[in-house]
């Protein structure tokens, strides 16, 4: 009788695992949902790799199939590495988490003088520095723009804050940057040499770079899609160094299994350790909370972030994690420590519902809980926010439509040269009867002006896969005189680091 008990006992608390059949399913429908050519899936137990595979194609262009070597862009799973980078620097005594930033980076500067000198490394990586969602994005993004990570460096000082220095949640990357500088300027090398040589090589990422620009083999490596104008496209890749240390890093889901058990195993890994389990539960502690925004079909008690890492519990396990993004390629990362799981979700498409749908199909198995099929949850859910979105921008240009037949444009009041004090300057001018707008740092952002209301305009960018028309608010003097003006959005899906809400031009002539 006891040994019945005892193996009913185990059997009840034994956690099962999801069939590679099965995941092979969800992949498969989740592909066809969600219209995305490229998957790899990676999955870690009880520090083995249980599952590494690639579905679907590297490019819908040539058909290369995708392999559990596929090297993907991991967008901002990337800041985990530049935290770790930092526990190193820590661990060998070179630097502290509380040290200021002026420490080491003196030329660096913030909105106001407190915040500057009190600005620490440990403020770098958690996303409580008071500026906004995203801002001073435009500085890193698109690509095509000519700023430098000096320039970050420079410029951050003219953002200005949202909320209270340390006072609440809001992402950030140019801090990523910035901490970057920061290992750079302590070791004597680059933040990718550093990375390259002292995290990924001794784990045995040997596929994989810390930057595109030093993949010396890119035969096998993904190129990023977007949906544009109702079709799929292959679109040029982000390829600027500037963005490495906050999202550089090009991986195959074979490489960050290595990473994921390192990272389950308090750093340790075959050959030793990569950072001391003190570091370790440094950059796993909660740092700043986060907003407690639904989670369903999850329980959640409570979202924070550490260093590098998104912290919550669902369903009374924590769970580690990140996702990442660049345009036309998105990828996530999630471990639940307690039963020694990890999970990696790569794509060659920009649809999160994507890689969510497949990472908690498999939670689901490992956890035991039974949830509804989260393919068909989260197209609805991402269907809703699409027809709503839509309904918004489509109003917008049905009246830019309305006034164009009626022979309304934006008139010659609005063409110069107007300034930002950290995105530097743009252009209206009038080009073969159409206003054009164009910013001179990044020379992607250009589109045609159009008018919309009174002192209200909207822009068109001509790069279509950006999803991201914008608003711009003019301000005129009394006589008439087009003094400046600010911009946003139009689609409340446009990515954040559009981030034109953080803009104020002025006119300069």
């Amino acid at each position: 009788m006891k040994s019945l008990f005892l193996l009913l006992l185990t059997t009840a608390f034994c956690h099962s695992q999801i069939s590679e059949t099965e995941l092979d399913d969800v992949v498969a429908r989740t592909m066809k949902t969600f219209n995305v050519p490229g998957i790899a899936v990676g999955i870690v137990k009880d520090g083995r790799v249980v599952l590494a595979k690639g579905y679907g194609v590297t490019n819908i262009n040539t058909g290369q199939k995708t392999d559990a070597n596929t090297l993907f862009g991991i967008a901002s799973n990337s800041k985990a590495f530049t935290a770790a980078a930092l526990a190193q620097l820590v661990d060998q005594g070179k630097i502290k988490w509380d040290d200021k930033v002026r420490q080491h980076l003196p030329e660096f500067a913030m909105y106001n003088d407190y915040v500057s000198a009190e600005f620490t490394i440990r403020d770098l990586l958690c996303h409580r520095s008071g500026l906004g969602l995203g801002a001073g994005d435009l500085m890193i993004w698109p690509d095509g723009h000519n700023f430098t990570p000096a320039d970050v460096v420079a410029n951050i000082r003219h953002l200005k804050p949202v909320s209270g220095f340390r006072a609440k949640y809001d992402y950030d990357n140019l801090l990523y940057v910035i901490a970057g500088e920061v290992v750079a300027r302590v070791t004597g090398v680059s933040w990718a040499d550093y990375v390259e040589q002292n995290l990924m090589k001794p784990v045995g990422m040997t596929r994989s770079v810390a930057s595109w620009k030093r993949i010396k083999d890119s035969s096998n490596t993904v190129v990023p899609h977007v949906p544009t104008m109702g079709k799929l496209k292959v679109i040029p890749r982000y390829t600027n160094p500037i963005m490495d240390a906050a999202a550089g890093l090009y991986a195959s889901v074979n490489d960050l299994s290595k990473w994921v058990m390192t990272q389950l195993d308090q750093g340790k890994y075959s050959g030793g350790e990569l950072f001391s389990a003190k570091q370790h539960a440094e950059m796993w502690t909660p740092q700043t909370v986060m907003p407690l925004r639904s989670t369903a079909p999850y329980k959640t008690n409570f979202r924070t972030y550490g260093l590098g890492w998104q912290l919550n519990d669902i369903n009374s396990y924590l769970q580690v994690s990140h996702t990442g993004g660049l345009e036309g390629i998105v990828t996530q990362v999630i471990m639940i420590p307690e039963i020694k799981l990890g999970i990696i979700v790569l794509t060659n498409q920009q649809s999160g519902a994507a890689f969510n749908a497949i990472s908690n199909t498999i939670k689901d198995r490992y956890l035991g809980l039974t949830n509804p099929d989260h393919v068909v949850t989260l197209s609805a859910d991402r269907k809703s926010k699409e027809d709503d979105a839509g309904k918004i921008v489509s109003e917008v240009w049905q009246t830019v439509d309305k006034n164009l037949k009626q022979g309304k444009k934006p008139g010659r009041v609005v063409l110069g040269t107007y300034a930002d004090n950290w995105f530097g300057e743009v252009e209206i001018f009038e080009q073969k009867g159409k206003f054009r707008f164009r910013s001179k740092r990044s020379p992607a952002l250009k589109g045609e002006l159009f008018l919309y209301d009174t002192n209200h305009y909207v822009v068109k960018w001509d790069n279509r896969s950006f999803d991201a028309d914008a608003h711009l608010f003019a301000n005129f003097s009394a006589d008439g005189t087009l003094e400046g003006f600010t911009m946003k959005a139009i689609s409340p899906l446009t990515d954040f680091s559009y981030d034109f809400h953080d803009l104020d031009f002025k006119r300069v002539r």
